[in-house]
Protein backbone atom coordinates (compact mmCIF):
# COMPACT_ATOMS: atom_id res chain seq x y z
CA UNK A 1 0.00 0.00 0.00
CA UNK A 2 1.39 3.27 -1.15
CA UNK A 3 1.73 5.69 1.78
CA UNK A 4 1.02 9.45 2.40
CA UNK A 5 4.84 10.28 1.37
CA UNK A 6 4.47 8.13 -2.19
CA UNK A 7 1.19 9.47 -2.73
CA UNK A 8 2.78 13.39 -2.43
CA UNK A 9 5.84 12.50 -4.15
CA UNK A 10 6.71 12.12 -7.79
CA UNK A 11 10.00 11.07 -9.51
CA UNK A 12 11.67 12.04 -13.45
CA UNK A 13 14.48 10.39 -14.10
CA UNK A 14 16.01 11.66 -17.29
CA UNK A 15 19.22 11.53 -19.43
CA UNK A 16 20.06 12.19 -23.08
CA UNK A 17 18.61 9.16 -24.51
CA UNK A 18 15.20 8.66 -22.08
CA UNK A 19 13.24 9.52 -19.18
CA UNK A 20 10.44 7.87 -16.91
CA UNK A 21 7.95 9.99 -14.97
CA UNK A 22 5.96 8.62 -12.43
CA UNK A 23 4.84 8.28 -8.33
CA UNK A 24 7.25 7.94 -6.26
CA UNK A 25 7.98 4.69 -4.23
CA UNK A 26 9.87 3.80 -1.45
CA UNK A 27 11.23 0.48 -2.40
CA UNK A 28 12.40 1.46 -5.83
CA UNK A 29 13.13 5.07 -6.28
CA UNK A 30 15.06 6.08 -3.00
CA UNK A 31 18.11 6.02 -4.40
CA UNK A 32 18.79 9.23 -5.85
CA UNK A 33 21.81 8.69 -6.96
CA UNK A 34 21.21 5.94 -10.14
CA UNK A 35 25.32 6.02 -10.51
CA UNK A 36 25.06 6.82 -14.33
CA UNK A 37 24.69 9.30 -16.65
CA UNK A 38 20.84 10.36 -15.61
CA UNK A 39 19.10 13.12 -13.55
CA UNK A 40 16.71 12.17 -10.91
CA UNK A 41 14.35 15.32 -10.07
CA UNK A 42 11.80 14.52 -6.89
CA UNK A 43 9.13 16.32 -6.09
CA UNK A 44 7.65 15.83 -3.02
CA UNK A 45 4.20 17.97 -1.35
CA UNK A 46 4.07 18.56 1.98
CA UNK A 47 6.83 19.01 5.17
CA UNK A 48 5.25 16.82 7.83
CA UNK A 49 6.95 13.37 6.37
CA UNK A 50 9.73 13.80 8.47
CA UNK A 51 10.55 9.45 9.28
CA UNK A 52 10.37 8.77 5.32
CA UNK A 53 13.15 12.15 4.77
CA UNK A 54 14.79 10.62 7.42
CA UNK A 55 14.78 7.54 5.54
CA UNK A 56 16.10 9.17 2.10
CA UNK A 57 18.73 11.09 4.29
CA UNK A 58 19.89 8.13 5.56
CA UNK A 59 19.70 5.68 2.37
CA UNK A 60 21.77 8.16 0.32
CA UNK A 61 24.31 8.44 2.47
CA UNK A 62 23.42 12.11 3.18
CA UNK A 63 24.20 14.76 5.83
CA UNK A 64 22.21 13.90 8.72
CA UNK A 65 22.01 18.16 8.87
CA UNK A 66 20.11 18.16 6.47
CA UNK A 67 17.03 16.47 9.20
CA UNK A 68 17.71 19.08 11.33
CA UNK A 69 17.46 21.50 8.44
CA UNK A 70 14.11 20.45 7.09
CA UNK A 71 12.28 20.09 10.84
CA UNK A 72 12.65 24.29 10.31
CA UNK A 73 9.91 24.88 8.55
CA UNK A 74 9.93 29.01 8.78
CA UNK A 75 13.65 29.21 7.70
CA UNK A 76 13.11 31.80 4.83
CA UNK A 77 15.82 32.05 2.60
CA UNK A 78 18.97 29.80 3.01
CA UNK A 79 21.52 28.55 1.49
CA UNK A 80 23.85 25.66 2.74
CA UNK A 81 26.68 23.53 1.19
CA UNK A 82 26.88 19.90 3.04
CA UNK A 83 29.75 18.23 1.85
CA UNK A 84 28.44 17.46 -1.38
CA UNK A 85 25.10 18.46 -1.53
CA UNK A 86 23.37 21.97 -1.71
CA UNK A 87 20.77 22.58 0.89
CA UNK A 88 18.46 25.87 -0.41
CA UNK A 89 15.65 27.27 1.85
CA UNK A 90 13.22 29.65 -0.17
CA UNK A 91 10.27 31.29 0.96
CA UNK A 92 7.89 31.81 -2.71
CA UNK A 93 4.99 33.30 -3.06
CA UNK A 94 2.43 31.41 -4.95
CA UNK A 95 1.72 33.40 -8.09
CA UNK A 96 -1.62 30.43 -9.36
CA UNK A 97 -4.44 32.25 -7.32
CA UNK A 98 -4.99 35.79 -6.10
CA UNK A 99 -4.45 35.18 -2.84
CA UNK A 100 -0.89 35.68 -2.94
CA UNK A 101 -0.16 32.92 0.10
CA UNK A 102 3.45 32.40 0.50
CA UNK A 103 5.16 28.49 0.88
CA UNK A 104 8.57 27.07 2.28
CA UNK A 105 10.47 25.26 -0.23
CA UNK A 106 13.32 22.88 0.06
CA UNK A 107 16.02 22.05 -2.72
CA UNK A 108 17.98 19.37 -1.52
CA UNK A 109 20.95 19.88 -4.75
CA UNK A 110 23.84 17.42 -5.97
CA UNK A 111 25.77 16.57 -9.39
CA UNK A 112 22.93 14.15 -10.36
CA UNK A 113 19.84 14.48 -8.22
CA UNK A 114 17.59 17.37 -7.45
CA UNK A 115 15.38 16.35 -4.34
CA UNK A 116 12.61 19.45 -4.59
CA UNK A 117 10.65 19.55 -1.48
CA UNK A 118 6.78 22.10 -1.43
CA UNK A 119 4.96 23.20 1.56
CA UNK A 120 1.83 23.16 -0.41
CA UNK A 121 0.38 21.88 -3.59
CA UNK A 122 0.94 24.10 -6.21
CA UNK A 123 2.49 23.44 -10.02
CA UNK A 124 4.84 25.68 -10.66
CA UNK A 125 7.43 24.24 -12.96
CA UNK A 126 5.65 22.06 -15.73
CA UNK A 127 6.64 23.50 -18.06
CA UNK A 128 10.46 22.09 -17.31
CA UNK A 129 8.64 18.58 -17.36
CA UNK A 130 7.15 19.13 -20.53
CA UNK A 131 10.74 20.21 -22.17
CA UNK A 132 12.27 17.35 -20.45
CA UNK A 133 9.70 14.92 -22.01
CA UNK A 134 9.52 15.65 -25.13
CA UNK A 135 13.71 16.03 -25.17
CA UNK A 136 13.27 20.19 -25.87
CA UNK A 137 16.60 22.25 -25.66
CA UNK A 138 19.64 20.69 -23.57
CA UNK A 139 18.26 20.11 -20.07
CA UNK A 140 18.42 16.21 -20.51
CA UNK A 141 22.51 17.03 -21.41
CA UNK A 142 23.08 19.05 -18.65
CA UNK A 143 23.25 17.75 -14.81
CA UNK A 144 21.08 18.98 -12.26
CA UNK A 145 22.87 22.32 -11.71
CA UNK A 146 21.36 23.16 -14.74
CA UNK A 147 17.55 21.99 -13.68
CA UNK A 148 18.06 23.99 -11.00
CA UNK A 149 18.67 27.00 -12.89
CA UNK A 150 15.55 26.56 -15.00
CA UNK A 151 13.65 26.02 -11.54
CA UNK A 152 15.05 29.46 -9.99
CA UNK A 153 14.43 30.96 -13.64
CA UNK A 154 10.56 29.60 -13.45
CA UNK A 155 10.12 30.94 -10.33
CA UNK A 156 11.33 34.05 -11.44
CA UNK A 157 9.05 34.13 -14.59
CA UNK A 158 5.89 33.04 -12.47
CA UNK A 159 6.86 36.73 -10.31
CA UNK A 160 7.06 38.76 -14.06
CA UNK A 161 4.17 37.34 -15.06
CA UNK A 162 1.91 37.69 -11.98
CA UNK A 163 3.11 40.85 -10.73
CA UNK A 164 2.34 42.31 -14.48
CA UNK A 165 -0.90 40.69 -14.31
CA UNK A 166 -2.21 42.51 -10.88
CA UNK A 167 0.03 45.17 -9.81
CA UNK A 168 -1.40 47.57 -12.90
CA UNK A 169 -0.08 51.42 -11.86
CA UNK A 170 -2.62 54.06 -12.78
CA UNK A 171 -0.95 56.98 -14.93
CA UNK A 172 -3.84 58.76 -16.41
CA UNK A 173 -4.33 61.87 -14.14
CA UNK A 174 -8.32 62.04 -15.69
CA UNK A 175 -8.77 58.44 -13.80
CA UNK A 176 -7.12 59.53 -10.38
CA UNK A 177 -8.66 63.00 -9.86
CA UNK A 178 -12.21 61.86 -9.99
CA UNK A 179 -11.61 60.03 -7.05
CA UNK A 180 -12.70 60.86 -3.30
CA UNK A 181 -10.54 60.30 -0.98
CA UNK A 182 -13.30 57.66 1.04
CA UNK A 183 -11.80 55.07 3.41
CA UNK A 184 -12.24 52.71 0.24
CA UNK A 185 -9.81 54.57 -1.65
CA UNK A 186 -7.70 54.72 1.22
CA UNK A 187 -7.87 50.80 1.69
CA UNK A 188 -7.64 50.26 -1.67
CA UNK A 189 -4.59 52.34 -1.95
CA UNK A 190 -3.21 50.88 1.32
CA UNK A 191 -3.65 47.05 -0.47
CA UNK A 192 -1.70 47.70 -3.79
CA UNK A 193 1.36 48.67 -1.76
CA UNK A 194 1.62 46.02 0.81
CA UNK A 195 1.19 43.57 -2.40
CA UNK A 196 4.15 45.72 -4.32
CA UNK A 197 5.75 45.30 -1.11
CA UNK A 198 5.03 41.43 -0.95
CA UNK A 199 6.79 41.37 -3.88
CA UNK A 200 9.80 43.25 -3.45
CA UNK A 201 10.36 41.06 0.13
CA UNK A 202 9.97 37.60 -2.28
CA UNK A 203 12.16 39.21 -5.10
CA UNK A 204 14.83 40.47 -2.51
CA UNK A 205 14.94 36.94 -0.78
CA UNK A 206 15.36 35.24 -4.78
CA UNK A 207 18.24 37.61 -4.98
CA UNK A 208 20.24 36.35 -1.83
CA UNK A 209 19.78 33.02 -2.86
CA UNK A 210 21.14 33.64 -6.54
CA UNK A 211 23.95 35.52 -5.61
CA UNK A 212 25.11 32.77 -2.80
CA UNK A 213 24.72 29.85 -5.34
CA UNK A 214 26.99 32.03 -7.31
CA UNK A 215 30.08 32.12 -4.80
CA UNK A 216 29.16 28.30 -4.42
CA UNK A 217 32.04 25.54 -4.43
CA UNK A 218 31.06 21.92 -4.88
CA UNK A 219 32.74 19.59 -7.30
CA UNK A 220 30.50 19.17 -10.73
CA UNK A 221 28.39 22.33 -9.74
CA UNK A 222 28.03 24.88 -12.21
CA UNK A 223 27.46 28.71 -10.96
CA UNK A 224 27.92 30.27 -14.53
CA UNK A 225 24.26 30.11 -15.38
CA UNK A 226 23.00 31.93 -12.13
CA UNK A 227 24.68 35.30 -12.93
CA UNK A 228 21.61 35.39 -15.86
CA UNK A 229 19.31 34.77 -13.14
CA UNK A 230 20.99 37.58 -10.76
CA UNK A 231 20.15 39.80 -13.98
CA UNK A 232 16.22 38.98 -14.31
CA UNK A 233 15.57 39.30 -10.80
CA UNK A 234 17.74 42.95 -10.54
CA UNK A 235 15.23 43.80 -13.76
CA UNK A 236 12.27 42.71 -11.63
CA UNK A 237 13.35 44.66 -8.71
CA UNK A 238 14.14 47.31 -10.48
CA UNK A 239 10.63 47.50 -11.89
CA UNK A 240 9.21 47.01 -8.39
CA UNK A 241 10.86 50.40 -7.13
CA UNK A 242 9.52 52.45 -10.21
CA UNK A 243 6.50 51.03 -9.20
CA UNK A 244 6.68 51.99 -5.38
CA UNK A 245 7.73 55.44 -6.74
CA UNK A 246 5.13 55.97 -8.78
CA UNK A 247 2.62 54.89 -6.79
CA UNK A 248 4.21 57.39 -4.01
CA UNK A 249 4.02 59.67 -7.06
CA UNK A 250 0.53 59.42 -7.41
CA UNK A 251 -0.75 59.62 -4.03
CA UNK A 252 0.91 63.01 -3.66
CA UNK A 253 -0.47 64.17 -6.99
CA UNK A 254 -4.15 62.75 -5.81
CA UNK A 255 -3.85 64.69 -2.43
CA UNK A 256 -2.82 67.60 -4.14
CA UNK A 257 -5.23 67.64 -6.72
CA UNK A 258 -8.00 66.72 -3.57
CA UNK A 259 -6.03 69.87 -1.55
CA UNK A 260 -6.60 72.15 -4.43
CA UNK A 261 -10.32 71.36 -4.70
CA UNK A 262 -10.34 72.18 -0.96
CA UNK A 263 -8.59 75.82 -1.51
CA UNK A 264 -10.92 76.65 -4.66
CA UNK A 265 -14.26 75.91 -2.38
CA UNK A 266 -12.83 77.91 0.56
CA UNK A 267 -11.78 80.91 -1.58
CA UNK A 268 -15.00 80.95 -2.73
CA UNK A 269 -16.79 80.81 0.72
CA UNK A 270 -14.23 83.28 2.11
CA UNK A 271 -15.19 85.74 -1.53
CA UNK A 272 -19.04 85.64 -0.73
CA UNK A 273 -18.01 86.17 2.97
CA UNK A 274 -16.00 89.27 2.54
CA UNK A 275 -19.13 90.85 0.47
CA UNK A 276 -21.79 90.51 2.90
CA UNK A 277 -20.01 91.20 5.99
CA UNK A 278 -20.07 95.12 5.42
CA UNK A 279 -23.47 94.20 4.18
CA UNK A 280 -24.75 92.22 7.35
CA UNK A 281 -22.42 95.40 9.34
CA UNK A 282 -24.86 97.47 7.87
CA UNK A 283 -28.46 95.69 7.87
CA UNK A 284 -27.60 94.95 11.32
CA UNK A 285 -27.27 99.05 12.13
CA UNK A 286 -30.73 99.74 10.73
CA UNK A 287 -32.39 96.68 12.11
CA UNK A 288 -31.71 98.15 15.90
CA UNK A 289 -34.42 98.30 17.37
CA UNK A 290 -33.55 102.66 18.96
CA UNK A 291 -36.56 105.17 18.48
CA UNK A 292 -34.15 108.29 17.38
CA UNK A 293 -32.39 107.02 14.20
CA UNK A 294 -31.97 110.38 11.98
CA UNK A 295 -31.89 108.30 9.09
CA UNK A 296 -35.14 106.26 9.55
CA UNK A 297 -37.13 110.01 9.11
CA UNK A 298 -35.51 110.00 5.73
CA UNK A 299 -38.00 109.73 2.57
CA UNK A 300 -35.46 107.72 0.57
CA UNK A 301 -33.36 105.85 3.12
CA UNK A 302 -34.16 102.61 1.83
CA UNK A 303 -33.23 103.42 -1.59
CA UNK A 304 -29.97 105.12 -0.10
CA UNK A 305 -28.99 102.04 2.26
CA UNK A 306 -29.55 99.84 -0.95
CA UNK A 307 -27.45 101.87 -2.92
CA UNK A 308 -24.70 102.05 0.03
CA UNK A 309 -24.89 98.36 -0.62
CA UNK A 310 -24.32 98.23 -3.97
CA UNK A 311 -21.44 100.61 -4.11
CA UNK A 312 -19.91 98.59 -0.89
CA UNK A 313 -20.11 95.14 -3.09
CA UNK A 314 -18.89 96.71 -6.28
CA UNK A 315 -15.84 98.02 -4.86
CA UNK A 316 -15.62 94.87 -2.99
CA UNK A 317 -15.48 92.90 -6.60
CA UNK A 318 -13.18 95.06 -7.67
CA UNK A 319 -10.58 94.81 -4.89
CA UNK A 320 -10.92 91.26 -5.54
CA UNK A 321 -10.27 91.54 -9.03
CA UNK A 322 -7.11 93.63 -8.52
CA UNK A 323 -5.61 91.40 -6.07
CA UNK A 324 -6.91 88.01 -8.48
CA UNK A 325 -8.73 86.52 -5.86
CA UNK A 326 -10.50 85.15 -8.74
Amino acid sequence: MNTDFEENSWVINYSPDNYYNRKFSLQEDMQLSKGDKSITWVNTYGLEYMDEFRQMVNENGLDDFLLRLLLNQKMGNKVIVLEDQLFIAARILKTEHDSMESEQMYFVVSKDFNWCIQEMWGDHFDWIRQRIFENKGIIRKKKADYLLFFILETLITNYKEKYEDIVVMENALEALVKREPTPEFMFEVEQKKALIQEFKKASHGLRDIIIRLERVEIKGFQTKYFSELREQINGLITDIDSDIMELESQINLFFSVQGHRLNEVMKTLTIFSVVFIPLTFLAGIYGMNFEYMPELQWKNGYFILLGLMLVVTIISIIIFKRKKWF
